[in-house]
């Protein structure tokens, strides 16, 4: 299931928000400068660089420590919302986004919980599968914390989507009693909505040195609100709503790529079959 609307304008100017998008400033001569998800004036991930050759990357830096739930649309959050502007939801989450354009979707998934390094992680799997893994270090991408595999489907024949939904803080600082009683709702049939700000990377690698070159698609949703509840739908095997604002002009992809995203994550998921 997927909801989408129009591109808007939402958020506030950067000194007033809570989050931001940034380039780290580096001294001439130095390495490539890193692309930033700022929270509170403070690195919170370290994302894709802007290159669009290097490989798709999230990394939990250490200014991402806290959730940023918003308490007057909690009760509207509890159950799913039926389309993109129940209750007032948007307008409430744009007062701590940076000024821009975001698309609006409304997306229905049942997350996974990858641990990175073992079964299911994305970065030492299909990603090494098109990169090989990192000539200086000899080892995967790392992304510092836990996180959330929902989807994925074919883009083209040279080209797939990945879908991640990242915690601000891993999930071993959730409350226990809280996941339990999104377990008990979500049995009984409720879907509750999360809350994310989104990015899509498209990245492909200048060289071909891995065993499946293609270009790669992530659809990140940063996790603003709803962390016991991915982390519930997880455990129970159920589905949760993402309400996801993707940032367009944040994003390394072209407007036409960010057109065709509804349309993709409409699609049958589908994984990639190597070398195809």
């Amino acid at each position: 299931m997927i909801k989408s609307g129009a591109p808007r304008s939402l958020g506030l100017p950067a000194p007033e928000a809570r989050l931001r998008f940034d380039t780290e400033l580096q001294e001439i001569g130095g390495g490539p400068r890193r692309r930033l998800l700022m929270v509170d004036d403070e690195p919170a991930f370290e994302l894709s660089f802007y290159c669009g050759t290097c490989p798709f990357l999230f990394r939990r830096l250490e200014g991402s420590r806290e959730k940023l739930s918003l308490e007057g649309v909690q009760e509207q959050l509890t159950g799913a919302l039926h389309d993109l502007d129940d209750g007032g939801v948007i307008d409430a989450f744009a007062t701590l986004l940076p000024e821009g354009e975001y698309l609006p979707l409304l997306l229905r998934v049942k997350p996974r919980l990858v641990v990175p390094g073992k079964d299911g992680d994305y970065f030492s799997g299909e990603q090494v599968t098109t990169w090989g893994i990192d000539q200086f270090w000899g080892l995967p991408e790392y992304p510092h914390t836990p996180y959330y595999r929902t989807f994925e489907t074919v883009v083209d024949t040279d080209a797939h989507l990945y879908e991640f939904v990242v915690p601000m803080v891993p999930p071993t600082w959730n409350e226990r009693g809280r996941v339990e009683e999104y377990v008990t709702l979500m049995e009984q049939g409720t879907v509750p909505t999360a809350v994310a700000i989104s990015t899509l990377d498209v990245c492909q690698p200048a060289l071909d040195r891995g065993d499946d070159y293609f270009v790669h698609w992530g659809l990140t949703h940063f996790l603003l609100d709803g962390h016991h509840k991915l982390e519930a739908a997880a455990t129970a095997g159920q589905p949760v709503q993402i309400l996801s604002l993707l940032a367009l002009g944040e994003s390394l992809a072209g407007a036409d790529d960010c057109a065709r995203l509804p349309a993709l994550r409409a699609q049958p998921r589908v994984a990639r079959a190597s070398g195809a």
